[in-house]
């Protein structure tokens, strides 16, 4: 039992520092990305303007000036407007304090950018002035014409068409921003929640095969004991072999029941020696047969998976006043394995426990397998028939 415990303990240790390294990775994945999206956000200006000989700094400040206000309405939606509003079902106060905030933002940028332009630019040029150049291209335009050369298109103004004006750039980029926040604020919770539930459902169905197991295990137990109680005053030898034969049989519930899977091998050594036991308690009107072959592939599986089906055989199988029969036989393909028992049918009501059922049976391989497998169960008035098949 120490080795039992020890053993689970290391995988339950091992789980742990699995559990911790995918946490790890999880609480590390979404700074990685918000702290690339302001690098590359804060780089664009020297990476991707439009520099003849050398960096404009004074364009690339007025860029990161209104980058840092992003920066400021990011933080106060992360840590503030997400946490207090939004995850505490206030969606109201939530998207309201979003509006004034982003109104807010894009009127200060708006009237720092106006400032410092007014400071900036120079102040147009006298009207007058403006009127002369426009009577002298007015003039070459007529003269063009009247000498018959096609007329030169108006060019446009210098910034006729010119850049996005800086708060309709911020009120754009923090609509966006934002919302990239709250998406990935959104699915990196649901992505917590549903490991939380996958690992909840894991704990939920090896609680429920461990109880499924312990349920057999004492049954099985206790009518192995009779058996040999009943052999004790007959063969006294035969019960001691019984005993060794029954040690072996406990040894593998106790030891090998706490594995996940087990060895085919070992489970078939496990029926062929309950089916030893078994033939000591009755006469020759019960006819046991056992078919299994000599090669067996070097697979694994559940561990007690069949131990169920042969308590039912011989409990509602045989008869003490007439001839029984109980039928046994398992066979292999590449990817399945065939277990088919056949007995005769006696069935009646047992008084006390009766182990885990059919109904049990199904239920721990639908957590075994879950629709991977076949059961098939047919009764007749003489014959009771299980064929599972399960994969490999």
């Amino acid at each position: 039992m120490n080795s039992v415990s020890s053993k689970n303990s290391t995988e339950y240790m091992s789980d742990n520092y699995k559990n911790k390294g995918f946490l790890k990775r999880k609480d590390l994945f979404e700074p990685v990305i918000i702290l690339a999206f302001w690098v590359v956000l804060f780089a664009s200006p020297l990476l991707f303007g439009q520099f003849e000989e050398e960096i404009n700094w004074v364009h690339v400040f007025d860029i990161w000036r209104n980058h840092v206000a992003l920066l400021a309405l990011f933080l106060v939606h992360r840590f503030l407007l997400m946490p207090l509003l939004f995850f505490k079902g206030k969606k109201a106060a939530y998207f309201s304090a979003i509006f004034i905030l982003i109104l807010v933002g894009t009127f200060v940028i708006y009237s720092i950018n106006d400032r410092v332009n007014s400071q900036v630019l120079p102040p147009p040029p006298p009207h007058d002035r403006i009127e002369r150049k426009m009577d002298r291209f007015t003039e070459n335009r007529a003269r063009d014409t009247f000498e018959g050369q096609v007329p030169r298109p108006i060019p446009k103004g210098r910034n006729s068409q010119g850049p996005i004006p800086a708060y309709a750039n911020f009120l754009m980029l923090s609509i966006l921003l934002l919302g990239f926040d709250a998406g990935l604020q959104l699915s990196m919770r649901w992505a917590s929640l549903e490991q939380e539930k996958i690992k909840l459902q894991k704990e939920n169905v090896e609680n429920q095969l461990a109880f499924l197991r312990n349920q057999v295990s004492p049954h099985f137990f206790m009518n192995t004991l009779n058996n040999i109680h009943a052999l004790v005053d007959i063969d006294s030898e035969e019960a001691k072999l019984s005993i060794i034969k029954l040690s072996y049989l406990m040894r593998h519930l106790l030891y090998d029941s706490e594995e996940k899977v087990t060895p085919i091998t070992k489970e078939v050594e496990f029926i062929k020696s309950y089916i030893e036991l078994m033939r000591l308690r009755f006469t020759d009107k019960v006819v046991i047969k056992v078919d299994i072959p000599q090669s067996i592939p070097k697979k694994s599986i559940p561990p007690l998976l069949f131990t169920s089906l042969l308590e039912n055989a011989f409990k509602h199988g045989i008869s003490y006043d007439k001839e029984s029969f109980i039928h046994i036989a398992m066979s292999f393909t590449e990817d399945q394995l065939q277990f088919r028992i056949e007995n005769s049918n006696h069935s009646k009501k047992a008084e006390g426990s009766s182990g885990i059922g059919i109904e049990n049976i199904r239920k721990r391989l639908d957590l075994l397998y879950k629709k991977d497998y076949d059961l098939a169960i047919t009764e007749t008035d003489d014959k009771y028939v299980i064929n599972l098949n399960i994969p490999l």
